[in-house]
């Protein structure tokens, strides 16, 4: 079934939205990363998105505390983590946190010998964030961007044993103007592997829009900043999507 899944990005133990990408446009929208998590939880969702934004900058684990909270919180729904995540110890140490599904981001272009690693030692289990700018694959957090277009990392990480991939659109991420479902779809056909689109989602209509491409490879569709502003009411979108 095609996905709506809620995102909690993580900036210094708080839920935060970033403005495609950059740091210093953080939005707060809670102090209390369970709550939030126990408050998506109570709707009919397939899972939960977390991104540990520290992580992702630092390149290492930053904010663990506010991950067990989520996991907590979100109770039997299942939570995908990426961020900083960039090592098999790293992807191992994220499992142990209770998240059911690690992203690796940064690593997959960089190392990809690693996600093969990561995928045969803990299968299912791993996927691959592909953030890119005009088609090119971004890493470090977003703050570069180098050669590699995103399509042709999508097929190396499908070779290696990836169960998915998180597509996001940098330029579309935070600004409510509708993911880049074309430039997702691609990356699904080239990958041939579940694909999820992130980033832009400001209304009903997107969400909705997203899943008329589950015939192309689009399983789900990222939400964050327009839940937590109300542009999307998770509830009655969950019930048009049922319905469509």
């Amino acid at each position: 079934m095609f996905e709506l899944i809620p995102a909690i990005d993580l900036m210094e133990g708080r839920c935060v939205r970033l403005a495609q990408g950059r740091f210093d446009r953080a939005t707060v929208y809670g102090d209390d990363p369970g709550a939030v998590a126990r408050g998506f939880a109570a709707h009919p969702i397939g899972r939960l998105h977390v991104v540990d934004l520290d992580g992702a900058k630092a390149g290492a684990r930053r904010n663990a505390d506010a991950i067990r909270a989520v996991v907590a919180g979100a109770g039997s729904v299942p939570v995908q983590l990426g961020g900083g995540v960039r090592s098999l110890d790293a992807v191992k140490e994220a499992l142990d946190l209770g998240v059911e599904r690690v992203i690796l981001g940064t690593v997959a272009a960089q190392r990809p010998e690693l996600v093969a690693a990561a995928a045969a030692e803990h299968p299912g289990c791993v996927v691959v964030g592909i953030d890119a700018r005009e088609g090119r694959v971004a890493i470090d957090g977003w703050t570069g961007t180098g050669e590699l277009r995103a399509v042709d990392l999508a097929r190396r990480v499908a070779d290696s044993g990836a169960a998915a991939i998180v597509y996001t659109d940098i330029a579309r991420d935070g600004m409510r103007s509708g993911p880049n479902l074309e430039a997702t779809a691609e990356v699904a056909a080239a990958a041939g592997i579940p694909v999820i689109a992130s980033g832009g989602v400001g209304s009903e209509e997107d969400v909705l829009r997203a899943a008329t491409y589950a015939d192309r490879g689009v399983t789900g569709v990222i939400v964050g900043r327009a839940l937590y502003t109300g542009d999307v009411d998770l509830a009655h979108t969950l019930e048009a999507l049922a319905c469509s």
